[in-house]
């Protein structure tokens, strides 16, 4: 039996659709609304909300207060804007926001 390169291997398994490719995505989708966090609230209110997860392009942000989710709901639109334009593509629409 021949044996697969590992390159070859990770190659083939995080081919465009499959579901690895897709969590490492969202995962990425996550760490940048992080940064665009900091960058719009400061690195002292930004850990305050967290971003949890990409479904249905909805990004849910854990806030630990609802000032924060307040903050959030007003500079949705610019937050979600700044996003996909460090994806490089429209991958979210809105934020859902846990007070």
């Amino acid at each position: 039996m021949p044996f697969t390169p590992l390159g070859d291997a990770l190659h083939d398994k995080l081919d465009k659709d499959s579901p690895l490719q897709k969590q490492l995505e969202e995962t990425d989708i996550v760490e940048i609304a992080q940064g665009v966090f900091e960058e719009m609230f400061g690195k002292e209110i930004a850990p305050q909300a967290k971003p949890l997860f990409l479904k249905n392009r909805t990004l849910t942000v854990s806030c630990s207060s609802s000032t924060i989710a307040q903050e959030i709901r007003l500079n949705q639109a610019e937050l979600v804007e700044k996003m996909n334009e460090k994806l490089g593509k429209k991958e979210v629409d809105r934020i859902r926001y846990l007070a």
